[in-house]
């Protein structure tokens, strides 16, 4: 496979995420670099996709990207508008069941985690350096599940299989958005220090030229006019080119 664009991390509307790979996919047109004509729906495994040898642009998460991740080349990070974001920056809100609102954190010791999976920052790595300061000499949660998807930890707690979760702040704003039926019922009781977005990534044989017009054509996608709605649809509120470096500490 080759020339593959995707955006895989917040998919949650399928139709903006497309008018999102179609704004990008022009931009990158634009400015010599070509993109498959059919988008990618990477939903599986994502892990294969990330290392694609002809991976343009696509989006992953901070603790595969230092633990999993070695040779992909960051290409920026979004600014995500959604509450709980700053800049660059984002957290997880940990979601309970109403009937728990009024506990705190320490208050879920012994009780059940869910998560989405073991290498994803704001569902698990975010959690669990949370919790760390709050262990005693043995596990501060009964049991960790892992579900496969925000959307599945959330089902989990309200269906009572878990009692808290970690959440993306930006899946959580669009699930606001696209799925209200989904957060009913539940409240957020804390929420996650902030840490760096997830990176844009691309393959680690794209040459210097092409990064620089990729990052030029994100700069453009939030700069113009002509793409606002896109942008404001799916949350994205800037972009700022950073590099591997600002992620190191999320493998701490």
């Amino acid at each position: 496979m080759s020339n593959l664009l995707a955006f895989p991390m917040y998919a949650v509307d399928r139709a903006d995420t497309r008018a999102l790979w179609l704004a990008v996919k022009g931009l990158l047109a634009a400015r010599g670099v070509p993109v498959d004509d059919v988008p990618d729906w990477p939903e599986s495994d994502l892990l294969t996709h990330w290392q694609q040898p002809g991976l343009i642009l696509s989006q992953t998460c901070g603790y595969p990207l230092v633990t999993q991740l070695p040779d992909v080349q960051v290409v920026g990070c979004f600014h995500y508008t959604a509450p709980g974001c700053e800049g660059i920056q984002y957290r997880s809100f940990l979601a309970v069941r109403e009937e728990d609102r009024h506990l705190t954190l320490a208050e879920f010791r012994g009780r059940r985690a869910v998560c989405n999976s073991a290498d994803s920052q704001s569902g698990y790595n975010a959690l669990r350096k949370k919790v760390a300061p709050l262990l005693s000499g043995g596990p501060f949660f009964a049991q960790t599940s892992f579900s496969g998807s925000h959307r599945q930890s959330l089902i989990d707690v309200k269906r009572g299989a878990g009692d808290i979760a970690a959440i993306d702040c930006v899946t959580w704003a669009l699930l606001q958005r696209h799925e209200p039926e989904r957060l009913a019922g539940l409240a957020i009781i804390d929420h996650t220090p902030l840490t760096p977005g997830l990176p844009l990534i691309a393959s680690h044989n794209t040459s210097p030229e092409t990064l620089n017009a990729i990052r030029d054509a994100l700069h453009a996608l939030v700069s113009s006019p002509e793409h606002q709605a896109i942008c404001d649809a799916v949350l994205i509120g800037g972009f700022s080119v950073v590099t591997r470096e600002a992620y190191a500490s999320l493998s701490a």
